[in-house]
């Protein structure tokens, strides 16, 4: 089974970094793709970044230039490193791991992490 552990969120004023790390225990068989998403209330759950195996990466456009994901694929764990912080990134943080392995593919979720951006 499969588990997503998160860490670092918390209370940060506009302008300010944080940054989060999620680490995944488990049987990781196949290729996959690790990211981030992002739950605001009242909102759809979205994209934030994610990353492949390889090291691509993909980012929304509202993070880009101030977020970076990284992963150690040893400890298989991925970063979301946040800067210039703003109102509209305070949401729920939701690690996110894929794994395709032949013809099945398997979604994981994480627990969240609850990331405030206030004065």
């Amino acid at each position: 089974q499969v588990r997503l552990v998160e860490s670092g969120g918390g209370l940060v004023q506009p302008g300010g970094s944080l940054r989060l790390s999620c680490a995944a225990s488990g049987s990781i068989l196949g290729i996959n793709v690790m990211g981030w998403y992002r739950q605001a209330p009242g909102k759809q759950r979205e994209l934030v970044a994610t990353i492949t195996g390889g090291g691509i990466t993909d980012y929304a456009d509202s993070v880009k230039g101030r977020f970076t994901i990284s992963r150690d694929n040893a400890k298989n764990t991925v970063f979301l490193q946040m800067n210039s912080l703003k109102p509209e990134d305070a949401a729920v943080y939701y690690c996110n791991l894929k794994v395709s392995l032949s013809a099945t593919n398997s979604d994981y979720w994480g627990q969240g992490t609850q990331v405030t951006v206030s004065p």
